[in-house]
């Protein structure tokens, strides 16, 4: 028998009573069956968080497309009932993703390593770098590379020529891989929601080149990594996921480097497919992620 086609459904509006039902209910009416269901009401900022996987019926009839199609107009009177911001999202189209990176490779080799095993269902675009040291990598996986340098003098041009080599190719989100670049307020503004960075979790605490040595100096106990969105305030922004491992004072400079990269690897990993199944939500600074 054919995998029916599997949609996903997701929902952000002001809290209020008979929102679920109103979602069920719409679905079991266009003969859809629900096979994941969660929801999250954060009373801190009075929104409402809704995501549904759903397939239509056996016995439904007509293209599931067209039917989709027909859902999504007759669903607007729901959502304008409650205010709703929402979208019904094809669960087997990859979304488009797009990887920048610079001179570190590991973060990349994880991500190329889990697409080709399908861990990451997505269609990667193109992977950007201001070097060329990871060239090879992209054309052994037959990926477009796009090679930007990147000097004072000609940030501007190339952010602009970055952004619309991502609106061309219809890129719906962006991964810096360990890209050693910071961008530009405008640059972000136009990225919000769906940029996401890497970075060790230090930060603030040791900033600057060689995070891991100080570490080291300090006597820290514990490594970690967070994978958060890219906003003008530099390593700020909303948190997507964290991977920690405990360490001791065994451990030199250059093993807290090794630590470090691996939990980097899992913390960007998990955040990208975290994306790609339409499980985050922005809820102010916060983030809502339905695991």
């Amino acid at each position: 028998m054919d995998t029916p086609t599997h949609y996903i459904m997701t929902v952000a509006c002001p809290a209020a009573s008979g929102i679920v039902a109103a979602v069920t209910s719409f679905l079991s009416t266009h003969e859809c069956y629900i096979s994941e269901l969660a929801q999250f009401d954060d009373e801190a900022i009075g929104r409402f968080f809704l995501r549904a996987r759903f397939r239509f019926n056996n016995d439904a009839k007509g293209d599931p497309a067209e039917n989709v199609e027909r859902m999504q107009q007759e669903f607007n009177q729901v959502a304008s009932d409650f205010s709703m911001e929402w979208q019904i999202h094809d669960a087997a189209k990859p979304p488009k993703v797009m990887i920048m990176v610079s001179k570190f490779d590991h973060c990349l080799t994880d991500l190329l390593y889990r697409h080709r095993k399908g861990e990451l269902p997505m269609e990667i675009t193109a992977i950007v770098s201001n070097h060329l040291d990871l060239r090879p990598m992209a054309e052994r996986e037959g990926i477009r590379f796009v090679y930007k340098p990147i000097t004072p003098d000609t940030k501007a041009q190339r952010e602009q020529e970055l952004f619309e080599l991502i609106e061309d190719t219809g890129t719906e989100l962006v991964v810096l891989a360990r890209y050693m670049q910071i961008l530009s307020d405008d640059m972000c503004r136009k990225l919000e929601g769906r940029a996401i960075n890497i970075h060790h979790s230090f930060l603030p605490g040791f900033k600057g080149a060689r995070p891991y040595h100080q570490a080291f100096e300090r006597g820290v106990k514990l490594i970690g990594a967070t994978a958060h969105f890219v906003t003008a305030d530099l390593d700020e922004g909303p948190i997507i996921e964290q991977e920690v491992q405990r360490v001791d004072h065994t451990y030199r400079a250059q093993e807290l480097a090794s630590v470090g990269r691996a939990t980097e690897t899992v913390a960007l990993s998990r955040a990208v497919r975290y994306f790609l199944e339409h499980r985050i939500f922005l809820a102010d600074n916060k983030t809502v992620i339905f695991h």
